[in-house]
C-alpha cells in the first residue's frame, strides 16, 4: 500500500516536533554541563548530587523521544522508498517542499549549531575533570609519598629508613 503524501506531511509534523525537543535536550544538557563546572570548582557536593538525580530521572524522556525519532524516520524511510541510513533531514529537505522544507532546514542549523557547540563544553568539562584528577593524585602522593623512593634512606644495618619530615603524613607503622 502506497503512503499517501498527507501521511508522510503527518509524520514530517511529528518528526520535527521530535526535533524540537531534541533541540531542548541539547539546550539543557548545555546547561548542565556549565552548572556542573560550577559545582566543581566550588566544590559544592549537595548541587552535583541534586544535578545527578535530576539527569537520571531525565534520562527516560530522552531515551522515549530518540525511541520515537529511530521510529519515525523508519516510517518516512519506508514511505519515501530509501534505506533507514539513507533518511537523514537532508534527505528529507530534499522530498519536501515549501514551508515544511524550510522548517526541516531550520532544525538542520540549529541542531547542527548546538551539536558543536555540545562538542565543545564537552571536551571543556573533561578537561576541568581531568585536571581535577591529576590534582588530587598529584595532592595524594605528596601527602602519602606514594612513588617517592628518593625519600627512603637506609641505616648502617641496611634497614629502609623514611626521612623525617618529608611528607605530611608517615604510613609508617
Amino acid at each position: 500500500m502506497k503512503t499517501t503524501m498527507f501521511e508522510i506531511e503527518d509524520k514530517v509534523n511529528q518528526l520535527l516536533a521530535v526535533l524540537d525537543k531534541d533541540i531542548q535536550n541539547i539546550e539543557n544538557t548545555l546547561s548542565r554541563l556549565n552548572d556542573l563546572r560550577g559545582f566543581v570548582v566550588k566544590r559544592d557536593d549537595d548541587s552535583l548530587q541534586k544535578l545527578l538525580e535530576s539527569i537520571q530521572s531525565e534520562s527516560n524522556s530522552y531515551k522515549e523521544n530518540e525511541s520515537k525519532r529511530r521510529l519515525l524516520r523508519q516510517e518516512l524511510a519506508d514511505a519515501l522508498n530509501c534505506d533507514f541510513k539513507q533518511m537523514t533531514l537532508s534527505r528529507l529537505e530534499t522530498e519536501l517542499t515549501g514551508e515544511k522544507k524550510a522548517e526541516a532546514a531550520k532544525r538542520k542549523i540549529k541542531l547542527k549549531t548546538l551539536a558543536g557547540k555540545l562538542k565543545k563544553e564537552h571536551s571543556s568539562t573533561v578537561m576541568l575533570l581531568s585536571d581535577c584528577a591529576r590534582f588530587n593524585n598529584t595532592l595524594l602522593k605528596s601527602i602519602l609519598e606514594l612513588g617517592q623512593a628518593g625519600t627512603i634512606t637506609y641505616s648502617p644495618r641496611g634497614f629502609a629508613e623514611r626521612q623525617a619530615n618529608s611528607a605530611f603524613m608517615n604510613l609508617q607503622f
